[in-house]
């Protein structure tokens, strides 16, 4: 049986070459390479045209979900499977919405990772079981917010976060490499799509849901 050619985009170097490890000791599967960043899993794909990518969602520079956009682009056989410590559904929408065909948590276990890499590579959706509870519990308590975080786009997603840490517009915009007014912007469009007043509603707001926001 032939194996499905995988590459793996991480940027810590401990947790590629352990999945590599796992993934290499099943039969199934072949890790032909392994990345730190998004432009490097880009190029990697570009010239392997590996069958899947494990995306890591948080890497430097150009991060997952940027990269699952150009990856699906420039190789348009690769079939990704986004991985994140993130366990809010909007994460996963975010990824499947650039073209990922699966997502997983860093809490998923091997057997899940097993399942879900063979569920996308026969051409079908795979949302782990984390976030799918996780979305059963939303449907069943009534939370109304979820439409204006899956709204939110990736940028807005990471000034939330320098705002939480009680960034500045003023080090947001240096941070980010954009003008204070379009960190204002940003700032203004996100308490609307909240329906929220100011930015210690919004941080609040994000404390009291135990949502995950990081840069």
């Amino acid at each position: 049986m032939e194996k499905i050619t995988i590459l793996i985009a991480d940027d810590h170097t401990l947790v590629r070459e352990t999945w590599s490890f796992i993934l290499n000791t099943d039969p199934r599967f072949k890790v032909i390479a392994e990345s730190g960043s998004g432009e490097d899993a880009v190029e990697l794909a570009k010239q392997l045209r590996p069958q899947v990518v494990i995306m890591d969602i948080n890497l430097p520079g150009m991060n997952g979900i940027e990269a699952t956009q150009l990856i699906r682009k420039y190789s348009p056989v690769s079939k990704i499977l986004g991985v994140s410590l993130h366990t809010q559904p909007t994460y996963a929408r975010k990824m499947i919405q650039k073209g990922a065909m699966g997502y997983v948590t860093k809490n998923s276990s091997r057997e899940e990772m097993f399942k879900a890499i063979m569920e996308i590579q026969n051409g079908r959706k795979y949302i782990c079981d984390e976030i799918k509870n996780i979305l059963s519990e939303q449907v069943i308590s009534g939370e109304d917010n979820q439409n204006g975080l899956n709204s939110l786009s990736q940028r807005e997603i990471e000034i939330i976060a320098f705002i939480k840490k009680g960034h500045s517009s003023k080090e947001i915009a240096d941070s980010l490499n954009i003008s204070v007014k379009t960190v204002e912007v940003h700032r203004y469009n996100i308490l609307k799509k909240l329906n929220l007043k100011n930015a210690a509603a919004l941080v609040n707001f994000i404390n009291n849901s135990q949502l995950e926001f990081e840069n």
